[in-house]
């Protein structure tokens, strides 16, 4: 079992960047894919972006892509979120999440670990 914890979250202006952290403990790192995922108020749970356990691999939502970029840090039990040119739309509670695997996913049902979720509040 892993324990999933986010930071780095906060209000920022449109525009600016912002560095979501998601460290793991608990278990072994790097068999987990580790997704970030986010929710508005009102709206769905939508995927964000995933990265393999290795971290060779990742996938970023259409929505995201261009802003948005993932990485890990295996040593460090630590996936991070980058996000840059940060717009109002992407005001939500982050989560990241884990599934063992090798397989990327954007589906919530196939992650087992989830944090607690970080706030990100953007202003335009």
């Amino acid at each position: 079992q892993v324990h999933l914890v986010e930071s780095g979250g906060g209000l920022v202006q449109a525009g600016d960047s912002l560095r979501l952290d998601c460290v793991a403990s608990g278990g072994a790192f790097d068999v987990y894919v580790i997704g970030w995922f986010r929710q508005a108020p009102g709206k769905d749970q939508e995927f964000v972006a995933c990265i393999s356990g290795g971290g060779g691999w990742t996938n970023v939502a259409d929505s995201v892509k261009g802003r948005f970029t993932i990485s890990r840090d295996n040593a460090k039990n630590t996936v991070v979120l980058h996000m840059n040119s940060l717009k109002p739309e992407d005001a939500a509670v982050y989560y990241c999440a884990a599934k063992r695997g090798v397989i990327l996913s954007t589906t919530r049902a196939h992650y087992e670990y989830w944090g607690q979720g970080t706030q990100v509040a953007v202003s335009s």
